[in-house]
Protein backbone atom coordinates (compact mmCIF):
# COMPACT_ATOMS: atom_id res chain seq x y z
CA UNK A 1 0.00 0.00 0.00
CA UNK A 2 2.88 2.09 0.97
CA UNK A 3 4.77 1.91 -2.15
CA UNK A 4 1.73 2.25 -4.54
CA UNK A 5 1.39 6.21 -2.63
CA UNK A 6 4.58 6.74 -3.12
CA UNK A 7 4.20 5.50 -6.75
CA UNK A 8 1.29 7.91 -6.87
CA UNK A 9 3.07 10.69 -5.66
CA UNK A 10 5.49 10.57 -7.97
CA UNK A 11 3.56 10.42 -11.20
CA UNK A 12 1.49 12.98 -9.70
CA UNK A 13 4.33 15.23 -9.31
CA UNK A 14 6.36 14.01 -12.06
CA UNK A 15 9.19 15.06 -9.99
CA UNK A 16 11.60 13.86 -7.20
CA UNK A 17 12.68 16.43 -4.51
CA UNK A 18 16.04 15.42 -3.25
CA UNK A 19 17.10 17.06 0.24
CA UNK A 20 20.15 18.26 -0.02
CA UNK A 21 22.56 19.44 2.91
CA UNK A 22 22.56 23.19 3.99
CA UNK A 23 25.67 24.71 2.37
CA UNK A 24 28.55 25.43 4.40
CA UNK A 25 29.59 29.16 4.12
CA UNK A 26 33.24 30.28 3.37
CA UNK A 27 35.11 33.73 2.37
CA UNK A 28 35.66 32.81 -1.05
CA UNK A 29 31.74 32.61 -1.67
CA UNK A 30 31.15 35.42 0.79
CA UNK A 31 33.47 38.19 0.33
CA UNK A 32 32.50 38.65 -3.25
CA UNK A 33 28.39 39.05 -2.60
CA UNK A 34 29.84 41.18 0.23
CA UNK A 35 31.46 43.79 -2.45
CA UNK A 36 28.48 43.64 -4.62
CA UNK A 37 26.28 44.05 -2.45
CA UNK A 38 24.29 47.57 -2.63
CA UNK A 39 21.96 47.39 0.00
CA UNK A 40 23.36 47.93 3.89
CA UNK A 41 20.71 45.23 5.75
CA UNK A 42 21.65 42.51 3.20
CA UNK A 43 25.21 43.24 3.00
CA UNK A 44 25.02 42.92 6.80
CA UNK A 45 24.05 39.78 6.94
CA UNK A 46 26.19 38.26 4.61
CA UNK A 47 29.31 40.24 6.54
CA UNK A 48 27.86 38.18 9.93
CA UNK A 49 28.02 34.83 8.07
CA UNK A 50 31.81 35.87 7.35
CA UNK A 51 32.60 36.84 10.71
CA UNK A 52 31.10 33.75 12.10
CA UNK A 53 33.09 32.05 9.52
CA UNK A 54 35.89 34.16 10.32
CA UNK A 55 35.64 33.20 14.24
CA UNK A 56 35.17 29.46 13.26
CA UNK A 57 38.83 29.54 11.94
CA UNK A 58 40.01 31.81 15.02
CA UNK A 59 38.96 29.48 17.77
CA UNK A 60 40.62 26.32 15.70
CA UNK A 61 43.69 28.52 15.95
CA UNK A 62 43.78 29.34 19.07
CA UNK A 63 43.50 26.08 20.55
CA UNK A 64 46.04 24.87 18.56
CA UNK A 65 48.09 27.32 20.04
CA UNK A 66 48.69 29.27 17.33
CA UNK A 67 48.92 33.06 18.17
CA UNK A 68 50.06 34.27 15.40
CA UNK A 69 46.78 33.04 13.33
CA UNK A 70 44.37 33.43 16.49
CA UNK A 71 44.94 36.97 16.58
CA UNK A 72 44.86 37.69 12.88
CA UNK A 73 41.78 36.12 12.64
CA UNK A 74 40.25 37.89 15.53
CA UNK A 75 41.37 40.89 14.27
CA UNK A 76 39.12 40.34 10.73
CA UNK A 77 36.07 38.72 13.43
CA UNK A 78 35.52 42.24 14.66
CA UNK A 79 36.51 44.08 11.92
CA UNK A 80 33.60 42.37 9.95
CA UNK A 81 31.27 42.62 13.44
CA UNK A 82 31.84 46.12 13.67
CA UNK A 83 31.11 46.70 9.60
CA UNK A 84 28.12 44.95 9.89
CA UNK A 85 26.88 46.98 13.29
CA UNK A 86 27.86 50.38 10.88
CA UNK A 87 26.20 49.14 7.82
CA UNK A 88 22.99 48.66 9.94
CA UNK A 89 23.09 52.00 11.19
CA UNK A 90 23.65 53.62 7.94
CA UNK A 91 20.36 52.32 6.64
CA UNK A 92 18.54 54.72 8.90
CA UNK A 93 15.59 52.00 9.64
CA UNK A 94 14.17 51.53 12.88
CA UNK A 95 15.47 48.15 14.37
CA UNK A 96 12.08 48.24 16.77
CA UNK A 97 9.85 48.63 13.21
CA UNK A 98 12.22 46.63 10.95
CA UNK A 99 14.37 44.32 12.85
CA UNK A 100 16.04 42.35 9.87
CA UNK A 101 19.53 42.46 10.41
CA UNK A 102 19.55 43.68 13.87
CA UNK A 103 17.91 40.65 14.91
CA UNK A 104 20.23 38.30 13.07
CA UNK A 105 22.96 40.33 14.38
CA UNK A 106 21.99 40.42 18.28
CA UNK A 107 21.67 36.54 17.30
CA UNK A 108 25.02 35.87 16.19
CA UNK A 109 26.97 38.05 19.05
CA UNK A 110 24.91 36.24 21.75
CA UNK A 111 26.67 32.74 20.10
CA UNK A 112 29.70 34.42 19.66
CA UNK A 113 30.45 35.26 23.10
CA UNK A 114 29.23 31.24 24.17
CA UNK A 115 31.70 30.65 21.42
CA UNK A 116 34.61 32.68 22.50
CA UNK A 117 33.95 31.40 26.09
CA UNK A 118 33.89 27.39 25.12
CA UNK A 119 37.61 28.59 23.06
CA UNK A 120 38.74 30.25 26.30
CA UNK A 121 38.26 26.53 28.32
CA UNK A 122 39.82 25.16 26.18
CA UNK A 123 42.72 27.10 25.62
CA UNK A 124 45.97 26.33 27.89
CA UNK A 125 45.53 29.33 31.30
CA UNK A 126 48.44 31.71 30.21
CA UNK A 127 46.71 32.54 27.37
CA UNK A 128 43.51 32.84 27.85
CA UNK A 129 43.94 37.01 28.56
CA UNK A 130 43.99 37.88 24.94
CA UNK A 131 40.29 37.10 24.58
CA UNK A 132 39.19 39.06 27.32
CA UNK A 133 39.86 42.31 24.56
CA UNK A 134 37.51 40.58 22.05
CA UNK A 135 34.83 39.56 24.49
CA UNK A 136 34.66 43.03 25.75
CA UNK A 137 34.21 44.04 21.87
CA UNK A 138 31.51 41.75 21.43
CA UNK A 139 29.95 42.73 24.58
CA UNK A 140 29.52 46.04 23.94
CA UNK A 141 28.43 46.03 20.55
CA UNK A 142 25.71 43.62 21.31
CA UNK A 143 24.77 45.94 23.73
CA UNK A 144 24.69 48.44 21.28
CA UNK A 145 22.34 46.51 19.11
CA UNK A 146 20.32 45.28 21.46
CA UNK A 147 19.48 48.94 23.00
CA UNK A 148 18.18 49.65 19.37
CA UNK A 149 16.09 46.68 18.76
CA UNK A 150 14.57 47.06 23.03
CA UNK A 151 14.59 50.85 23.17
CA UNK A 152 14.35 52.02 26.83
CA UNK A 153 11.92 55.03 26.34
CA UNK A 154 9.83 52.23 24.56
CA UNK A 155 6.26 51.07 24.96
CA UNK A 156 6.84 48.00 27.81
CA UNK A 157 3.35 45.77 29.12
CA UNK A 158 1.77 47.16 32.00
CA UNK A 159 2.77 44.91 35.14
CA UNK A 160 -0.22 45.06 37.33
CA UNK A 161 0.35 43.53 40.40
CA UNK A 162 -2.33 40.74 41.42
CA UNK A 163 -4.88 41.51 43.79
CA UNK A 164 -4.39 39.95 47.05
CA UNK A 165 -6.85 38.00 48.97
CA UNK A 166 -9.36 39.56 51.69
CA UNK A 167 -7.13 37.53 54.10
CA UNK A 168 -3.60 39.05 53.03
CA UNK A 169 -4.51 42.69 53.70
CA UNK A 170 -5.19 42.41 57.03
CA UNK A 171 -8.74 41.04 57.28
CA UNK A 172 -9.95 37.95 58.22
CA UNK A 173 -11.69 34.71 56.65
Amino acid sequence: MAVAVCLGLLAAGGTMVCLAAPRIDTEEDLLPRIQQEHNPVKKAKFEIRLARVKLSHASGACQKDDHESCTKLLDSYLEFVRSSWKDLQSAGQNAVKHPSGFRELDIALREDVRTLEDTKREMPFEDRGELDPVSAEVNKIHDEVFAALFPAGGPRPQNKAPKQPHFAAGGSE
